[in-house]
């Protein structure tokens, strides 16, 4: 699978979140998350493993009992099950892959 880069195909779940499947395979999955300053990603779980990457912005990232201060160039692995979520300092984008694939984060066919 390529996908070229265009602007379109994101989704907000969340009040300034912003989300959109890069590609996937049939084990992985990539995402790109538009996250806007004050937004609150609520703790939560699943069963996917999560590995994420900051490219830019500044986050607060909570992992089972943790905070870690995340900043551009910083990365994380979330095991699945694991409780997790995040409050955004500043403007952020960040990369993130999931095993197995989220179904819930395929595109709708076309």
């Amino acid at each position: 699978m390529f996908e070229q880069q265009t602007s379109d195909g994101y989704s907000r779940p969340v009040e300034g979140i912003e989300q959109k499947t890069l590609v996937y395979g049939d084990q992985t999955l990539m995402v790109e998350f538009v996250l806007r300053e004050g937004a609150q990603l609520p703790l939560h779980c699943h069963p996917h493993e999560q590995i994420g990457y900051l490219v830019k912005g500044e986050i607060r990232l909570t992992i089972g009992d943790e905070i870690h201060h995340v900043r551009p160039g910083d990365s994380w692995c979330i095991p699945g099950g694991v409780r997790h979520g995040a409050e955004i300092v500043r403007d952020s984008l960040a990369v993130e892959v999931f095993s197995p694939v989220r179904e819930d984060y395929l595109p709708p066919a076309p």
